[in-house]
């Protein structure tokens, strides 16, 4: 125990995260491999159960083989675990573990479990990773019991029991992955439930929940004893709120004729499919109509959403909306003439604005540097399907114009490496590889420059 204290002390909480998710991904990607993973008669390579394991632990679901299809039970459990470790972290679990042996978390290791969940200080975190894990396998249950029963009639209790709890985890967790490949035909999602109104709503809630972040769902279940919630969840509320609604109107008016996706639904079921299709990009990875199949202007608008990505603390990826947000609040302060960037009447510190453009200009220049390297390699594809597909991996996602299953080998590197970069974060990987941030005390004149 020691040793183990002493190595943490001299590892930054980035480091460690960096490692550890790369040691699942390994652990992953050898049981993936082994050949009891795998359908009998279906052999995978080593490459694709690697793509697998580096989707399924960042909470991608992008894959290059079907999973229903190709992966045994035991493949099938093999991904949910990973699923559930990448979507809530291994310092969760590993935490959690310690507190059931009652053994005393470190600083160092609090250190990590604020660095993991994006927090500005450690004090509660014990509490918070507490109230995580119940939040997470409550919400996942329930979910769970309701798909199970939406299933029951049609694939029987035993096998709508294990597909209700493997899609409430996947969906919760934002992960995309899907069985239904043994009855809909290999990636085929949920386009055979765009019909069904009740899967579509409780799928896009589990997507929703998982996507707004554990402290959002705190604050709001314990709204009746506080009456009170913090400015980070209004944000988180209120920007989800209006990309939700946003997205779905859009949706609806460029696929209201598209006889491809939409267009032979009903009213109700275009209402449906629109509001799923603008929940999913929240990056969840599931779909209820081909979007290879969409207008390009829909598919260029799930981009952005897809590039906006989750609230922080959450299952999702993307640069986050309170990013987006203050970007936003910060062109309608200069607009205004006003200094300060305001927010329901509070004032956001400038350090959170430089972090908020940071955060956003780097992901998008990985993204674009990843898509113009991509299509060099995959030079047969369009590039508005290398762009969508690059921004599903960089912010774990999971949608896809049918690009990744064609990958060559370099390819699937490239977007594996995505992956893990955007599950990781930007500021994570800049963190670690900037080795002196001691403050500088020089002080320069200010100049001007014409903008």
């Amino acid at each position: 125990m020691r040793y183990r204290s002493h190595w943490l002390t001299r590892v930054s909480p980035p480091k460690v995260l960096i490692f550890g998710f790369l040691a699942i991904i390994f652990i992953g990607s050898l049981l993936l491999w082994m050949p009891w993973s795998h359908q009998d008669g279906v052999d995978v390579s080593y490459m694709d159960a690697l793509f697998t394991a580096t989707s399924a632990t960042c909470v991608t679901g992008l894959v290059v083989v079907d999973t229903g299809t190709t992966y045994s039970v035991f493949g099938q459990l093999v991904i949910l675990v990973l699923i559930q470790i990448g979507g809530l972290g291994f310092m969760t679990f590993s935490t959690l573990f310690a507190i059931a042996i009652k053994r005393k978390i470190s600083h160092q290791e609090r250190l990590l479990l604020q660095e993991a969940f994006n927090q500005d200080t450690s004090e509660g975190i014990l509490r918070l990773i507490q109230k995580v894990v119940i939040y997470a396998f409550v919400i996942e249950a329930v979910g769970a019991i309701l798909l199970t029963m939406a299933w029951a009639g049609e694939l029987g209790a035993v096998r709508a029991f294990y597909y209700g709890i493997f899609h409430s985890v996947s969906l919760f967790n934002n992960a995309g992955f899907d069985l239904f490949g043994q009855i809909s035909g290999p990636f085929s999602g949920f386009t055979s439930m765009v019909h069904d109104h009740f899967i579509t709503v409780v799928a896009g809630g589990l997507v929703i929940l998982g996507g707004i972040g554990f402290l959002v769902i705190s604050e709001l279940l314990d709204y009746r004893q506080r009456r009170r919630v913090s400015l980070h969840t209004k944000v988180v509320l209120y920007t989800t709120g209006w990309l939700i609604l946003a997205g779905m109107v859009m949706l609806f008016i460029f696929e209201f004729a598209n006889m491809r996706t939409m267009g032979s639904l009903s009213l109700v079921d275009k209402l449906h499919a629109s509001f799923f299709q603008a929940v999913i990009p929240r990056t969840a990875g599931v779909n209820t109509i081909d979007i290879s199949q969409m207008v390009q202007a829909s598919q260029f608008l799930l981009i952005m959403l897809m590039f906006i990505g989750a609230a922080p603390g959450s299952t999702g990826g993307g640069v986050k909306v309170t990013s987006f947000a203050t970007m936003i609040g910060a062109v309608i302060a200069m607009m205004r003439g006003k200094e300060e960037v305001t927010m329901f009447h509070y004032h956001i510190a400038r350090e959170r604005v430089y972090k908020a453009v940071t955060v956003t200009f780097v992901s998008l220049t990985m993204i674009l540097l990843i898509a113009m390297f991509l299509s060099v390699v995959e030079h047969k594809q369009p590039f508005l399907d290398i762009l969508f597909e690059t921004t599903s991996a960089f912010a774990t996602v999971g949608l896809t114009l049918g690009v990744t299953p064609e990958l060559s080998t370099v390819g699937k590197i490239i977007i594996c490496a995505t992956m893990y970069i955007g599950r990781l974060g930007p500021l994570t990987l800049t963190y670690w590889l900037t080795t002196d941030r001691r403050p500088v005390k020089r002080y320069y004149p200010e100049g001007k420059i014409i903008i």
